[in-house]
């Protein structure tokens, strides 16, 4: 019993929050590139934020489903049907045996999420079921969704089959929008072995994503930052967000799939309420950088954590006032 893959799509693996825990050991922490739209997604499905649920980038899977659920898709922009009629993003959808729902391209944004009521049964590796493909563990067998598999859902609480009128306001999700993209960031632990100049340049000029960008890294293309100084120094800690510059000059933004050490100097580091905003960028989007202090990251990062508990409780509310168990 579960949901059955007619098609895997560009790019769709399993993911969660993260494998914490064993970054000493060398293990990246992954999990979803857009962690504000997975954590809402599970919450419409009346989920616990930390559940597996399917990333795709830039064109969805099909799925049929064998049983029961409640389904949520958020994130990007994404042409999306259930038996051949459009179905809105970011609400609750009611599946039952026998639909199809079939995710296409991605028209704004880079990346979608679908969670699935009661979550996605496949098996804990390191405390995680996210897909890390370059070291082939977690998700279904460490690799992205394929024709034929087969993914297990946890049997949901009982839930109204009925047509869900509410979800997610437009205002919360317009991040995904907008041609050139701003991006806060505090200054980096290194930022002091660069000229004033390209240190100026960086939190002043654009970027450009390029086509060698994944899910571990972004390479962007711009003005060349200069070190005033050859000293080389010792590889250190990293963190989603953190931006290098290797001897090239031009800046890597490290993502998800990250290393846990780097040996380039960090120039700046990306606050978390602007990583969603990163992940939905796509190659050709450019990217601009605005320098905060670490006190307004700190307040940021309280105001979306309360901002993420009203959603919570609003939409736990709902599915009582549907009928729902949630």
């Amino acid at each position: 019993m579960g949901v059955f893959v007619l098609d895997g799509g560009f790019l769709t693996t399993i993911q969660d929050l993260g494998r914490w825990g064993f970054q000493k050991d060398g293990v990246s922490v992954g999990g979803v590139m857009d962690a504000f739209a997975s954590r809402l997604a599970n919450f419409l499905v009346g989920n616990d934020e930390s559940e597996a649920v399917l990333e795709m980038t830039m064109i969805g899977p099909t799925l049929r489903f064998e049983m029961e659920a409640v389904v949520a898709v958020c994130g990007g922009e994404f042409s999306c049907q259930l038996n051949d009629q459009r179905a809105p993003l970011w609400q609750p959808l009611s599946v039952k045996p026998g639909d199809v729902l079939s995710i296409g391209p991605c028209h704004h944004g880079y990346r979608g999420y679908i969670a699935f009521s009661g979550g996605l049964q496949v098996p804990l590796v390191l405390s995680s079921r996210s897909t890390y493909i370059k070291a082939a563990i977690g998700g279904l067998n460490g690799r992205p969704l394929r024709k034929g598999d087969v993914l297990p859902l946890q049997p949901p609480r009982r839930v109204p089959m009925r047509r869900f009128d509410w979800g997610i306001a437009y205002r919360a999700r317009s991040y995904i929008y907008g041609g050139e993209k701003i991006v806060r960031a505090i200054a980096g632990p290194e930022h002091h072995m660069f000229t004033a100049e390209s240190v100026q340049r960086f939190f002043t000029t654009a970027y450009e994503v390029t086509t060698q960008s994944d899910r571990m890294g972004y390479r962007l293309r711009g003005a060349e930052l200069k070190r005033h100084t050859d000293r080389e120094m010792l590889s250190e800690a990293v963190a989603f967000g953190t931006v290098q510059v290797p001897t090239s000059g031009e800046p890597i933004v490290l993502m998800a799939d990250r290393q846990t050490t780097g040996g380039y100097p960090r120039i700046a580091q990306v606050l978390s309420v602007d990583l969603p905003i990163l992940a939905q960028a796509r190659p050709g989007d450019r990217i601009r950088f605005q320098k905060v202090s670490w006190q307004e990251a700190e307040r940021l990062y309280i105001e979306r954590e309360h901002e993420m508990r009203q959603w919570k409780a609003v939409i736990q509310q709902k599915w009582r006032d549907t009928g729902g168990t949630n």
